[in-house]
């Protein structure tokens, strides 16, 4: 996928704000994220979306029991198959930060077959993977999933897959660009 040219719909503008658009962005911004980026800010044209939205977000990134390493890793899998540069520039450093090895977040990218050395990143991978290639997790996989992740985690798993799957056509419909000082990261 490549940098877009021009955005399809800007992020509203802060001097037009309504007082519900304002009370979410303010919201958002007191909440860990700190500011209200890419996706959130286009969702705040309808700021009820923005609000619910940013509360599962919220869960998924921050309150789940899938740690960050794990969530990252798959939130590394959806930006590469959807091609979505705001989220793998918005994502790459912090899956680093949480410890996923250089060389799988390269073999993300590249789309080439990454090496394990971890049992959940391996299951996370196959289950992301699976999910966004087939829609279905074989029961193989679902069982060898449920064994390594247990049901807490591997519901979560499925939740930070839905939630990255909106961000992911919100972004690429609107066409939303990483900052244009950033290298383009997907060919």
């Amino acid at each position: 996928m490549t940098r877009w040219p021009d955005p399809r719909l800007d992020a509203p503008d802060p001097a037009t704000f309504s007082p519900r658009q304002r009370e979410v962005h303010d919201a958002i911004t007191a909440g860990p994220r700190g500011s209200v980026p890419g996706p959130l800010a286009i969702w705040l044209h309808r700021p009820e979306l923005a609000a619910r939205a940013q509360a599962l977000g919220q869960y998924c990134r921050y309150d789940s029991a899938l740690e960050p390493r794990l969530s990252e890793l798959a939130i590394l899998v959806m930006a590469r198959t959807y091609g979505a540069e705001y989220e793998w520039f918005a994502h790459k450093k912090e899956a680093l930060k949480a410890g996923l090895s250089p060389d799988l977040v390269e073999a993300i990218r590249t789309g080439t077959s990454p090496g394990f050395a971890d049992v959940e990143e391996e299951v996370v991978h196959a289950v992301a993977t699976s999910a966004l290639e087939t829609r279905q997790v074989p029961d193989d996989l679902y069982a060898r999933a449920a064994e390594v992740l247990g049901t807490d985690r591997l519901v979560d798993l499925v939740g930070v897959l839905g939630y990255y799957s909106l961000i992911s056509l919100t972004l690429n419909i609107f066409r939303v660009s990483p900052p244009e000082a950033e290298p383009k990261e997907f060919e």
